[in-house]
């Protein structure tokens, strides 16, 4: 570095997207980065990423009432999106989709993956009961807190 030269900013967009580059170019599968008092962390390939604020987690939100959209049936939940990203009806191209209109899901089941920054995250019904509508197409972007399914609670 030249006289007068500033270092580069590890919090800089950019910066972060040449490292997240590096950490699949090597495989790894965690860096950890601090300047000065700030730090990040970077994770890759785990279920969820990893912020210094807990994640927020789908959410299962009964529907009803005039504000609800003309879709909704009462009684029925929506399973939203945690974060934003791209929404993945299947784990790869020649997969069947992880649920369909019908299927009976428990809090556990993986009803889909949210790509967020390179990061594939499984994301669970958190509720019990049945398939009713899917509100998403497969690759579609997304926003926290859009609607992904609509489940009829058993």
């Amino acid at each position: 570095m030249t006289k007068g030269q500033q270092p580069k900013d590890i919090f800089d967009v950019q910066r972060i997207r040449e490292i997240i580059e590096l950490m699949e170019e090597h495989d790894l599968s965690a860096v950890d980065l601090q300047q000065g008092d700030e730090k990040i962390k970077l994770n890759r390939g785990g279920v969820a990423p990893v912020y210094s604020a807990p994640a927020p987690v789908a959410a299962a939100i009964p529907v009803a009432g005039a504000d609800a959209d003309d879709h909704a049936d009462a009684g029925t939940v929506t399973i939203n999106a945690p974060m934003v990203g791209t929404f993945y009806a299947r784990a790869n191209p020649e997969s069947d989709s992880f649920v369909k209109v019908g299927d009976v899901v428990s809090d556990e089941t993986i009803v889909c993956i949210v790509e967020a920054m390179k990061v594939f995250n499984e994301i669970p019904a958190e509720c019990s009961g049945k398939i009713v509508e899917v509100l998403v197409k497969d690759q579609e972007a997304i926003d926290f807190g859009k609607p992904m399914f609509r489940i009829e609670p058993n």
